[in-house]
């Protein structure tokens, strides 16, 4: 029996390390999170591992040596512990070898049974450890896709970047190249890999996430409430800057926006390829693409470089090329690009996806129960009818979900109908073929089909029911947001009409009027009718400067256009957001000048005037002398009273003013001029004295003349005195 039991316990050890063998990891295999990071830093440094094979350099022959060490180093370590793990067994068995032949002698046949159950136990405890061994780590939490907002000033080349990556033509789409409204774009991890060929081995190890959504937004100034939407959304920014020109308003506007919302930035110094004599190549790695260029060009870059970092440091902010920067807390990173050729494309995707994997790592973590969805636009989808583009952050979206929507006339209770979600590299406006899923997973850009979207409020969540949840609780919530969003669009009783085709729109054209100080008495989104047509008809009765319709991407109905004209409604209409605000600023320009043409007859505007001692050239009618203006402005056409000893004495209206044998058409404080006056028979000397004080004559026709026409040509000290003189003059 004690012979048939070590044959056991020999074949069982034989077994284990067989199984050891086969359990062992490859070179290489089972590596933590450190090396996998230090494989991004090596990576991205601009190094290749091909490039130092190929040369032969004294670096190669180091690495190689270090290597063999470490592997040498590896090798004695597992040898030891081997051979511990060994000794260890042997006192085992010899331990439970002993055990079994006591319980044998004194319980006859029963003594096989613990010997098995001790080897079955030490198979089972094997297995366990193998099991473990096995499977290494513990299960990584699954990341969802990061989202990129992309940022920067008007033409900076933020879509055509975007162009580039997914060989599409969406900017020439945008009415003038310039983008309108917030779009997505999905970029699987598999396409990011073709375009970085050259840094497979942080590709292979370092990607976890399924791709990237990046959210395009408009880079002019009127559209910082998209861009604002579009930051809310995302987890890592792209700021675009161009080489050439440096830091632009928006630019700035963008910087303080993302800082304020604690969103990390890469810099994307884009349009490298208009450096003078730049040799492009396509979607090559930054450094590769410098280290081609001749020296001059490398010094014109460096000093561009210089430039930009210097700027961004006048405004507190710290920069540094990615591939020098080893502070990356304090130092924001640049990557150079170019949205024509695709050089330092590579770099800038894998930087995006290296920064959210190490340092947004929690943010990232899908949690498939947390619905996390917002309402970007409000589209008609032909084949669809009303649609809403969604960002899809967290969790699962699934076809009949029950969502709550905020809604214009309150909360919106509806089933999702359809799922349409754009193929990869599809710019989710772009109009084309959509695929339709039965369910969504976070992030993504897609739109819903469903019942009742008329009067979704763009900027606001979608809601997903569950089982347990109070839906007339989550009602009051989206209200809650409907709320919010009428406080900042305050209508007033008088004031043009504003009309859209997104709420996007919408709130950049509320923000251009706003800075104008042009009130807004209505808002709507869609078509023109006769109805909104009828809002700006009462305008005639109290301003009719603002008798019109600001219309924005939107069709006018045929009737209402023929009532329009009818009643003298000016419909603004353009495609482009800058064309219609210059045709309402023309407009405004245009009505006042007419009403300044009608009114300068009455407007008088204040000054005084002293003659000058020696500058009598014409004592009579008409009194022709020189002046110095004391204050005011002296202007044709404004009439003149001098204060004598007796009081006021008229002279009659200016006939002309001349500064240095020049007719214009204004003196102001501190000129001397010739001034001729058309006289009413009053002669110097005689009814007044050089020396009397000359001011203009004002009156309330003439006041209230000033303020309603010229109010924005008179400066403070103008205003004083006007008061002086309407005191003066008495006037009530």
């Amino acid at each position: 029996e004690e012979e048939e039991e070590e044959e056991e316990e020999e074949e069982e050890d034989k077994k284990e390390e067989e199984q050891k063998e086969t359990d062992k990891p490859e070179e290489g295999e089972g590596e933590d999170d450190d090396s996998v990071v230090d494989d991004w830093e090596d990576a991205l440094s601009g190094e290749e591992d091909e490039d130092e094979e190929e040369t032969g350099t004294t670096g190669a022959d180091e690495k190689a040596k270090k290597e063999a060490e470490e592997k040498a180093k590896k090798e004695a370590e597992e040898k030891a512990k081997k051979e511990a793990e060994e000794k260890a067994k042997k006192e085992a068995a010899e331990k439970a070898k002993k055990e079994a032949a006591a319980k044998a002698a004194s319980s006859g046949n029963k003594g096989k049974e613990p010997a098995a159950a001790a080897g079955r136990g030490r198979g089972a405890g094997n297995n366990a450890a193998r099991g473990k061994g096995g499977r290494g780590k513990a299960q990584k939490e699954r990341l969802r896709s990061p989202i990129v907002c992309i940022l920067g000033h008007v033409d900076t080349g933020k879509t055509k970047l975007l162009d580039k990556i997914r060989k599409s033509r969406v900017q020439e789409g945008e009415a003038g190249g310039i983008t309108q409204q917030i779009g997505a774009s999905f970029f699987p991890s598999e396409k990011v890999v073709e375009l970085a060929p050259r840094l497979p081995k942080a590709l292979k190890i370092g990607i976890e996430v399924p791709g990237l959504l990046i959210i395009d937004t408009p880079g002019h100034e009127s559209f910082s409430n998209l861009r604002s939407r579009g930051s809310n959304l995302c987890d890592i920014a792209i700021l675009v800057v161009d080489i050439m020109h440096g830091l632009e308003q928006t630019t700035l506007e963008s910087i303080d926006m993302l800082i304020k919302k604690k969103i990390p930035f890469v810099v994307a110094l884009n349009k490298i390829d208009r450096i003078y004599e730049w040799k492009p190549a396509k979607f090559r790695p930054f450094q590769d693409s410098l280290n081609a260029q001749e020296k001059s060009v490398q010094m014109e870059f460096e000093d561009r470089v210089k430039t930009t970092k210097l700027a961004f440091a006048e405004k507190g902010h710290n920069v540094e090329l990615y591939n020098r920067n080893d502070d990356e807390e304090n130092y924001i990173d640049m990557v150079p690009t170019s949205a024509i050729t695709g050089e330092g494309i590579p770099d800038l995707l894998l930087m995006l996806i290296r920064k959210t994997q190490t340092f947004k790592r929690r943010q990232i973590t899908l949690d498939r129960n947390k619905v996390e969805c917002t309402v970007l636009e409000l589209k008609v989808t032909d084949g669809f009818g009303v649609t809403i583009d969604v960002i899809l952050r967290n969790g699962v979206l699934r076809v009949n979900d029950r969502i709550i929507l905020c809604g214009l006339q309150g909360a919106i209770d509806t089933r999702i109908k359809t799922l349409l979600q754009p193929n990869p590299l599809t710019e989710l406006r772009v109009k084309g073929a959509y695929s339709k899923p039965q369910n969504v997973v976070a992030a993504q850009g897609l739109k819903i089909v469903a019942p009742d979207l008329e009067k979704v409020i763009p900027g606001s969540s979608v809601i997903v029911v569950q089982p347990d949840d109070d839906v007339e609780d989550l009602k009051e919530e989206v209200v809650e947001d409907l709320e919010g969003i009428l406080q900042k669009s305050s209508l007033q009783e008088h004031g043009v009409v504003v009309q859209a085709s997104t709420i996007g729109s919408l709130e950049a054209l509320l923000a251009f009027l706003e800075v104008q100080k042009i009130p807004v008495c209505g808002i709507n989104i869609g078509t023109i009718y006769q109805k909104d047509v009828k809002k700006a008809i009462i305008m005639h009765e109290h301003e009719p400067m603002y008798a019109c319709i600001l219309a924005f991407n939107v069709k006018v109905d045929k009737d209402a256009q023929l009532l329009a004209d009818k009643e003298n409604v000016h419909i603004f209409t353009a495609e482009i957001i800058y064309h219609l605000e210059k045709m309402f600023l023309d407009h405004i320009d245009g009505v006042k000048m007419r009403r300044k043409l009608e009114a300068s007859g009455k407007a008088v505007f204040p000054c005084y005037l002293k003659i000058k001692d020696g500058c009598i050239f014409n004592k009579r009618d008409p009194i022709i002398v020189g002046v110095d203006v004391k204050a005011g402005t002296l202007r044709p056409g404004t009439p003149l009273v001098a204060w004598s000893k007796d009081g006021p004495v008229s002279l009659g209206k200016v006939l002309s003013v001349e500064v240095n044998h020049v007719n214009v058409d204004v003196a102001k404080t501190g000129m001397e001029a010739a001034v001729k006056i058309a006289g009413n028979g009053n002669m110097i000397g005689r009814q007044f004295q050089w020396t009397d004080d000359l001011f203009s004559l004002i009156t309330r026709e003439s006041i209230d003349a000033i303020k309603e026409n010229f109010k924005e040509d008179v400066t403070q000290a103008d205003l004083a005195l006007l008061v002086k003189l309407k005191k003066k003059f008495g006037v009530i």
